[in-house]
């Protein structure tokens, strides 16, 4: 599909200059997927049209696993394709008034209804002051917390204190949502286990002790799942109690693990693979991931937001 002269068609209708004369794609758009298969629950994806290192780019977050650019796109007027899994699924997407909507393929066939709103900008200043720190975990029992999946098999327990997963199941959220605020967090992760703290409900923080070779630096503990990477890589402590300062300030977040700081103030572009939905710009709960591997412990969970 992407030809010479369909990418040189592409870099104009994606260049910056275009952009700022009403480039119909450009930017980050929030995307709900309804799938056409009957009880199929809808679904978040997230989508950026933008220069990467000066070439045309898309890049694509789907409902799970890690966001990338596709290899095959078009652009004709307000109409756009793009195309990956080998050429398995397409996008096919128009320009309406202020949303984006279209159809997504598999192997030709419709398979889901596209829905595409302008991703908020999220641009906020940091609070002049912060409440004082409120436990959102009693260490008795999980009031305050439910499954995300009620037909899950939740194996979420309370014991010594801490909330504990016994086994692979469902993923647990607080019930009530958040904005901005400074969470602390403290995790014990086994050997080979696999688990994650999602802000808002839609950005995954790694929490994992995976063999090294699993994951890079995007993926490992302490990223933000596909997005952000931490610029500081600390020792391995499977089995061990560690701690997580997180403070997110609309798309802007700040990551102190175990004391020192491995994201400093970076943005978050957009949702990661897990998200609860795609409605970045209202509050959302924090949920942990409990599907991947048993094992995971955590305690003293506070969190601070911003004082009026």
């Amino acid at each position: 599909m992407k030809t010479l002269s369909i990418l040189c068609l592409a870099a104009a209708a994606l260049s910056p200059a275009s952009a700022q004369k009403g480039d119909p794609f450009a930017g980050r758009w929030d995307f709900t997927v309804a799938p056409q298969t009957p009880n199929a629950k809808n679904y978040p994806d997230w989508m950026e049209v933008a220069p990467k290192d000066g070439v045309p780019a898309v890049r694509i977050q789907p409902r799970s696993g890690s966001a990338f650019y596709a290899k095959q796109f078009e652009v004709k007027g307000t109409h756009l394709t793009v195309q990956w899994a080998n050429g398995s699924t397409t996008w096919e997407l128009d320009r309406q008034g202020e949303k984006l909507i279209g159809t997504e393929l598999h192997a030709g066939k419709p398979f889901a209804e596209l829905t595409g709103l302008k991703a908020p900008a999220l641009v906020r200043k940091d609070p002049k002051a912060w409440m004082a720190p409120e436990s959102i975990f009693n260490g008795k029992d999980l009031s305050g917390w439910e499954p995300v999946d009620p037909a899950a098999a939740n194996h979420w327990i309370v014991q010594n204190g801490e909330l504990v997963n016994e086994s692979k199941g469902a993923n647990l959220r607080t019930i009530r949502k958040f904005e901005d605020f400074k969470l602390h967090i403290e995790f014990n992760c086994p050997d080979k286990g696999n688990s994650g703290i999602f802000l808002r409900g839609r950005y995954e923080v790694q929490v994992e002790y995976e063999p090294l070779d699993a994951n890079d630096d995007f993926h490992k503990i302490g990223s933000v799942y596909s997005m952000l990477k931490p610029s500081v890589n600390l020792p391995r402590t499977p089995g061990q109690w560690e701690t997580y300062d997180i403070t997110l300030v609309g798309r802007r977040l700040t990551i102190v693990r175990n004391g020192v700081k491995t994201i400093d103030n970076q943005e978050i572009a957009g949702t990661t693979g897990g998200a609860l939905d795609s409605m970045e710009g209202e509050p959302g709960p924090f949920f942990i991931q409990g599907d991947h591997t048993g094992g995971m412990k955590y305690r003293n969970i506070t969190v601070q937001v911003p004082k009026l």
